[in-house]
């Protein structure tokens, strides 16, 4: 709701738990809703696959379709709301975490969004998080309502999220954590205000980097299952070669599945195989006690070296085709909605901050200083108006920040290159210390506004 800044069908926002189907919020011309059984019959849609959940899922599916410009780059699907205490144990009619995970090896991102008043970690939602194992680089986790507490409250409040996910997760690195208040309504707390819009412009940024990757991240999940594909044969055929041609099948079925992670290490090291490519093995031990191995196929050598050879030498110049295009193609962004607030004018960030000041006033931003930096500039012994680098070097360092932060903004700072600073230029100097030691950015070049007035080209008119 907050990145369209429209309502869309279906979608009903309350404290109580409102949400309970999976919603595909998807562009289209007219605005309407689509119900999951007629959804997963459409040939134009992506969802044909759901049918296998049953009808208990599909009435609990939609498809809302609305004309907004955001839904032209992404497609966005609205999970149900995780259940916590009591409710649990009231079966939802289908696998919860099995759609999930369907949804989740699928989608180009996965945002678990959190309330800064309710950190609990459910069971529902613990099983939830474990059912996107393998997707770890597509989640990003958002902690909302964060304007509801104060600064102390909130560092509490994130520190125990950290604290609750990493028990869940079981990742060596940590999360990115986006803090802030992700609706249209005042902050309650504004003493973070520029926190949560340095999240809030991170989480854009990342979002809307989507479409411009989509075709290498479908590239990688081709060789990620071709991988998995070329394992699984191994297994398979491994399991077909051991079974007995008449009697004690169900024996030797019983024998294979029990000795399932010795045929694991077997398997790695005659095929040179990373473990981390096999399939996990309660899971594969559990399908496997269904099939029957008689009716596996044995290996086939040359289907194994067509995948070889495809990741070998097929996918270099894929990927090479596809770079190529991109650098030939404008770069896709996600607009419309709450991103275009961010963008441009006097809101978007950073907007006026920084080296940025002073980029729409007619006069020099620097002058309203500058006559305290001039008193320094004179009790550093100027001759001909100008002070050497040893003595502009002297007065810079007492800044304490390092050499290579200092020698850059000498760079930028002796606009005529000669090595020495007059009044405007070493007044330039300290503006961009002060710029650096507040906690901002150096520009690549000098902006035009920071050029020291007698430093300016003056502009040719046209006879």
């Amino acid at each position: 709701r907050y990145l369209l800044e429209q309502d869309f069908p279906g979608m009903r926002i309350g404290p109580e738990p409102t949400t309970d189907s999976f919603i595909a919020v998807m562009y289209g011309d007219s605005e309407g809703s689509i119900p999951g059984n007629a959804l997963v019959v459409d040939p134009k849609k992506p969802f044909r696959k759901l049918s296998r959940f049953g009808n208990a899922f599909l009435n609990r599916f939609m498809c809302s379709q609305l004309p907004n410009q955001v839904l032209k780059s992404i497609s966005i699907i609205d999970s149900p709301g995780i259940l916590s205490g009591e409710k649990q144990r009231i079966s939802r009619g289908y696998d919860f975490c099995q759609v999930l995970q369907w949804f989740a090896e699928r989608v180009d991102r996965i945002i678990l969004l959190f309330d800064a008043h309710k950190l609990d970690i459910s069971d529902e939602f613990s099983e939830a998080i474990k059912s996107f194992r393998g997707q770890d680089d597509k989640i990003r986790v958002v902690l909302n309502k964060a304007d509801q507490v104060d600064t102390q409250q909130l560092m509490r409040v994130y520190g125990a999220l950290m604290w609750s996910l990493g028990k869940v997760i079981n990742t060596p690195e940590v999360l990115r954590v986006y803090i802030g208040s992700f609706w249209a309504h005042p902050l309650q707390n504004t003493e973070n205000r520029r926190l949560f819009e340095a999240e809030a412009q991170d989480l854009f940024r990342d979002i809307q980097s989507l479409p411009q990757k989509a075709a290498v991240r479908k590239l990688n999940d081709l060789i990620k299952r071709a991988r998995l594909a070329k394992v699984h044969a191994y297994i398979i055929s491994h399991l077909k070669k051991e079974m007995p041609s008449v009697f004690g099948r169900e024996n030797k079925k019983k024998e294979l599945i029990n000795r399932l992670p010795e045929i694991y290490t077997q398997l790695q090291r005659e095929y040179h195989i990373s473990a981390g490519d096999f399939p996990e093995v309660k899971k594969m031990q559990e399908l496997l006690e269904t099939c029957d191995f008689t009716k596996f196929h044995s290996l086939k050598p040359k289907l194994i070296e067509a995948v070889d050879n495809m990741l070998a030498n097929k996918i270099a110049s894929l990927m090479s085709m596809i770079r190529q295009e991109e650098s030939n193609m404008p770069t896709e962004m996600v607009h419309g909605g709450a991103f275009d607030g961010t963008m441009a004018g006097p809101f978007g960030h950073g907007y006026g901050e920084g080296a940025k000041e002073g980029a729409d006033e007619d006069e020099w931003v620097v002058a309203k200083d500058k006559p305290a930096y001039d008193e320094i500039f004179y009790t550093l012994s100027p001759i001909n108006g100008k002070i050497s680098g040893i003595s502009a070097k002297k007065e810079m360092v007492t800044s304490k920040l390092p050499n290579s932060v200092l020698g850059k903004i000498w760079k930028l700072s002796d606009c005529d290159g000669d090595g020495m600073l007059d009044d405007e230029e070493f007044a330039l100097a300290k503006h961009l210390i002060k710029i650096k030691l507040d906690g901002y950015e150096l520009p690549g070049t000098l902006p035009s506004h920071l050029v020291p007035p007698s430093h300016r080209k003056p502009l040719q008119t046209a006879e």
